[in-house]
Parts: C-alpha cells; sequence; structure tokens
C-alpha cells in the first residue's frame, strides 16, 4: 500500500503540468494519466467493497502472474475501459480532487475483508491483497508515461 501512496503523491506534483503532453509518447496528456489511474481506483475499491467472497472463483492467468510478477504492464496493449476514462473537463482541482477520492479509495481497502474481490475483464477475479499489488502496478505504469511524457 505505501508504494500505491507513492505514486499518488507523486501525481499530486505532477498535477500542475496536467496539459503537458507528448504524441511520441502517448496521445493522452498528464491529466488524462493521472484522472485515468484515480478513477481505476476508485472504481477497482467500489467493485471490491460490493463484492460477496462468496462468489470468488479463482483461475489462474498467466497475463496476471507475470504483469504481478515483474510489476509491468505492456504499452499499447489495452484500452482502457469508458467509465475509467475521464469523462470531464480536465483541470488541476479536479485532478486534486480524483486524487484525494483515489487516496480515501486506498485506504478503504486496508480495513475491508481480505476475502473481497474484484474481477478484472483480462486477469479474472483479484482478492484484496492481489488488488492492492495491481494498482500499484497499473498506477507505476501510468507514472512512467508520465515521466516519459515530460522527458
Amino acid at each position: 500500500m505505501k508504494k500505491l501512496l507513492h505514486v499518488l503523491n507523486d501525481f499530486e506534483k505532477q498535477a500542475p503540468l496536467y496539459l503537458t503532453n507528448n504524441q511520441m509518447v502517448s496521445e493522452a496528456n498528464v491529466g488524462w494519466h493521472i484522472m485515468h489511474s484515480c478513477l481505476v481506483i476508485t472504481s477497482i475499491t467500489k467493485a471490491i467493497m460490493n463484492s460477496d467472497p462468496t462468489q470468488y472463483k479463482k483461475k489462474f492467468s498467466w497475463k496476471a502472474f507475470f504483469v504481478l510478477l515483474f510489476n509491468k504492464i505492456p504499452r499499447g496493449k489495452a484500452k482502457a475501459p469508458s467509465f475509467t476514462q475521464p469523462a470531464s473537463e480536465i483541470s488541476e482541482d479536479i485532478i486534486l480532487q480524483h486524487i484525494v477520492e483515489a487516496r480515501k479509495s486506498a485506504s478503504l481497502l486496508l480495513t475491508t475483508g481480505k476475502s473481497k474481490y474484484f474481477t478484472h475483464p483480462i486477469f479474472g477475479d483479484l482478492r484484496v491483497p492481489t488488488a492492492i499489488k495491481f494498482l500499484y502496478v497499473h498506477s507505476y505504469h501510468h507514472e512512467k508515461i508520465i515521466r516519459d511524457i515530460l522527458q
């Protein structure tokens, strides 16, 4: 969880640069990457909080295994679901509000049952400890993209 919170702190520092873009790295600007990551954190947390642990389906996924083992998501291989794409106008204030919500959501995960889960469209059902690691790997993936945009 410390690593995820560290990435959120980095996002807060990068928020003033939200309009910065580099088409050679990404079609989206810095603000989009920050908001997308925060939307993923809040939406996954909601799904976990509303989950019924008795409905969990264990299924091994090689993709999840390698992503979580190497802490790396390949670039350009997946498209973000619409509910995790920023729909509203992006401003520094809105980004900072999303970061605050993401921090609150991440903190909720520490207080919920470890057997709760969410269903990832590619990786399948991920319980809370694995979900927290996924949220870090996903957020860090976007932080690396942001760093490349800012170079």
